[in-house]
C-alpha cells in the first residue's frame, strides 16, 4: 500500500486530499506546515509527497529542497496557487517531479500522482532482490539459492531486474519484448515464455506450481515477491 504525505496549510483542501487518497486505498499522513511536514517526513517515509508551495513559516520550496536532500527516490508533487508563481526550471531544480494549479480536478490529481509513481517504480534502481529463500545482487549479477550460488544468464537477469522494478504488475508479453529485448515488432513470444520459463526451473521451489513468477491467462505474466 502507498503512503502519501500530504503537506497543505488550507484545512479544507488537505481534508479533502486525505478523503481523496483514501478512498483509492491509499495511507495519508498530512501536516498543516512545512516544518510539521518534514518531521513526518523523517518519521513516516512516505512513498510520495504532495506539497503546498504557500505554507506559513517553512515555505514550500524549502521543504522540497530539504526533502529531496534527504531523499533522491521519493516523488514530489507541488500544489500552486496559480500559474504565475510555477517556475518549471526552477522546481525541476529543486528537485519537484510534477506540479498542479488550483484549483484542480481530483481525477486529473489522482492521474498525476499514479503516473509520477509509475515512472518512479521503472526508474528507481533495484540493487539487492529477496523472495522465497532467493536473494539477488544486481549489482554483482550473484544469485542465490537456499545460500548455494545459481547461475543465470545476462538476459535472464535482464529479465529478473524488470520484474523486480514491476513488482506486483501485471506485465504483457509484447511490453516485455519492447521494454526488455528492444524488439520493435513482435513475430513470436515464445522468446518470453522460454525465458520465464527458465526463471522458474532455477528460482521456484515447484516450477510446475510457481508462486512467483505468475502466468496471468491471455494478458502476460506477473513477479510476486
Amino acid at each position: 500500500m502507498e503512503k502519501l504525505l500530504v503537506v497543505e496549510d488550507e484545512r479544507a483542501t488537505r481534508k479533502a486530499l486525505q478523503q481523496l487518497f483514501e478512498v483509492e486505498g491509499y495511507t495519508v499522513e498530512v501536516a498543516e506546515n512545512g516544518s510539521e511536514g518534514l518531521a513526518k517526513f523523517r518519521t513516516s517515509r512516505p512513498n510520495f509527497v504532495i506539497l503546498d508551495l504557500r505554507l506559513p513559516q517553512l515555505k514550500g520550496h524549502d521543504v522540497c529542497r530539504r526533502i529531496r536532500k534527504e531523499s533522491e527516490e521519493v516523488p514530489i508533487l507541488i500544489l500552486s496557487g496559480s500559474a504565475d508563481e510555477v517556475d518549471r526550471v526552477l522546481l525541476l531544480e529543486l528537485g519537484a517531479d510534477d506540479y498542479v494549479i488550483k484549483p484542480f480536478s481530483p481525477k486529473e490529481l489522482l492521474a498525476r500522482v499514479r503516473a509520477v509513481l509509475r515512472r518512479t517504480r521503472r526508474t528507481t534502481p533495484v540493487e539487492h532482490l529477496y523472495f522465497g529463500d532467493v536473494s539477488v545482487d544486481f549489482a554483482k549479477m550473484e544469485v542465490l539459492r537456499a545460500g548455494r550460488p545459481t547461475s543465470l544468464t545476462p538476459q535472464e537477469f535482464k529479465l529478473l531486474k524488470y520484474f523486480s522494478q514491476n513488482m506486483e504488475r501485471v506485465v504483457s508479453r509484447d511490453q516485455l519484448l519492447s521494454d526488455v529485448w528492444g524488439y520493435n515488432s513482435y513475430p513470436s513470444t515464445r522468446t518470453v515464455d522460454s525465458h520465464i520459463l527458465t526463471l522458474r526451473q532455477k528460482l521456484e521451489k515447484d516450477p510446475a506450481i510457481p508462486v512467483h513468477f505468475l502466468t496471468v491467462h491471455n494478458v502476460g505474466y506477473k513477479f510476486v515477491p
